[in-house]
Order: structure tokens, then sequence, then C-alpha cells
């Protein structure tokens, strides 16, 4: 029984859920990016006249907001626990009758019993942060600034 739980145990798939968590993250991260390039976008399209002129919230100084995944992790715990007990149990009794008859009675038992147990647990937690824009993003933005 111990070998099949230590098979178990190197059977893991451990290099496949960092794999997957890596993939996870570079997915999200492009989602973020594209979600901050499409409020970019929006920024942009997004007119205010302020008297006689007409501006862009971009041009105005609103910035999307980036946001960068600093840290992911994967954690799972798994606890198995195994007990094995014997018992053996002897007891008898001895009787003398009037006639000389002696009897006597064995009663004997073995008992053994195994108990497994396992239990497991696992969470993922990413780590998001802001970041300010790219500086290509910010030194276009100035360019088009200073060019009105």
């Amino acid at each position: 029984m111990a070998d099949n739980i230590a098979r178990t145990l190197l059977e893991a798939p451990l290099p496949e859920l960092i794999q997957r968590l890596g993939l996870a993250v570079a997915e999200a991260q492009s989602a973020l990016d594209r979600n901050s390039i499409a409020v970019a976008k929006s920024l942009v399209d997004t007119k205010v006249t302020m008297g006689d002129q007409e501006h862009s919230l971009l041009e105005l100084g609103f910035t999307p907001t980036f946001y960068a995944f600093t840290e992911a992790t994967v954690e799972a715990k798994v606890t198995f626990s195994v007990q094995e007990s014997s018992e053996i149990k002897v007891g008898g009794s001895v009787s003398v009758s009037y006639f000389s008859l002696v009897t006597a009675t064995i009663n004997a038992s073995y008992t053994r019993k195994y108990s497994f147990s396992a239990e497991g647990a696992s969470s993922i937690a990413a780590r998001l942060v802001s970041l300010p824009p790219p500086s290509g993003f910010l030194e276009r933005l100035n360019a088009l600034r200073t060019a009105s």
C-alpha cells in the first residue's frame, strides 16, 4: 500500500501544472494589455469641447491603466495516513467436576486492521500591480500634445 502512495506522488503532473500556470499568466497578461490598448483608443475617440476647441481625453492627459502580474503561485498539499494494528486475544476457562472430569475451554481470536486516509488541498494565487504606461506610448502622446 505504501508503494502505491509513493508511486502516486511521483506520478503527480507537477511540470504540467507549472506549464499551465505559466501559459495562463501569459494569456491573462496579453488580455490585460489588449484591454489597456482598447481604453487608449476609447480615450482618443472620446472628444470634449472646451470653448471653441475639441480635444480627446488622451490629449487632455487621461491615460489608460496598464497592469502586470508580478507573481503567480500554485500550491498543492497532499496528506496520506496509513495505520495498521494487530490484536490477539486468548482466553480460557478450566472446570473440574465431581467425577474427576477436567474440561478446558480456550477462546482465541486474531484481528488485523488497516486504515487509510488521504486529504488534498490546492490553491492558485496571482498578484497584479498597476504600471505606468509604456515609455513609447508616453513619448508619442507628448509629441502629439506639442504638435497641437
